[in-house]
């Protein structure tokens, strides 16, 4: 990969809509502020990541806007409100084409997405996976399947290369029918995404990030977390 480094994409959903079937899993907890500390986490952990030089939040709800602004990543209005796949296609064609983007120019852009509920990601384990990317067969899209291998939690693309992003149900499959390339990394707390409190609590033995950990109750950055 040499010099390059990536432009991370997170779509998140409004608060309201995301994650349904965690809704209860905190008792006494607001699902909204949940949801928001799973995305804090994730871009958290993507921003320290050595090889990512933007963050790239996509998302209709200002309170994810304002706390994943703060923290530094840059927030991109999901103007095409249709669900996760067109907020990435929207939020690419802004870090591919904006003249500002630090990545871009003639080199190309290198563009990863990123899902919003990895909790417990390590920035090691994102730099070692886009690495595995940079350095493997020219011109192929990877992938990064998710703890039960059905989901998708990481695709990245190189540039000159469509990211073409198929998340939803059996997303796995579908990037693999559609050309991309799985990565064999073990990388558990780039595949722990968490949809379910079983999730969650797998997460937990991982060691969570500040905000989701805060939350739980459970000591926030587990061990190996800030690397």
């Amino acid at each position: 990969m040499g010099q390059a480094r990536w432009v991370v994409v997170v779509p998140v959903k409004r608060l309201r809509a995301a994650k349904s079937r965690l809704r209860g899993a905190l008792p006494g907890v607001p699902h909204e502020e949940l949801a928001l500390a799973l995305a804090a986490d994730t871009v958290g952990a993507a921003l320290a990541c050595p090889a990512v030089a933007e963050v790239l939040v996509v998302t209709a709800d200002p309170q994810v806007a304002a706390a994943v602004g703060a923290a530094g990543a840059r927030v991109v209005p999901d103007r095409p409100d249709s669900g996760l796949n067109a907020a990435l296609r929207h939020g690419v064609d802004v870090a591919v084409t904006d003249r500002d983007d630090p990545v871009g120019g003639g080199c190309g852009t290198w563009v990863a997405a990123l899902t919003a509920d990895l909790p417990a990601l390590r920035p090691a384990e994102l730099a070692a996976a886009l690495h595995a990317v940079g350095t493997g067969p020219a011109g192929v899209r990877r992938f990064v399947s998710d703890a039960p291998g059905t989901g998708t939690t990481l695709l990245a693309a190189p540039p000159g290369v469509p990211l073409d992003p198929r998340f939803g149900v059996d997303s796995a499959a579908a990037h693999l029918t559609s050309g991309a390339v799985p990565l064999p990394g073990g990388w558990p707390s780039l595949r722990r995404d968490v949809d379910t409190a079983a999730d969650l609590a797998d997460a937990a033995r991982l060691g969570l990030g500040p905000a989701t950990g805060a939350l739980t109750g459970v000591v926030p950055a587990g061990p190996g977390r800030p690397g």
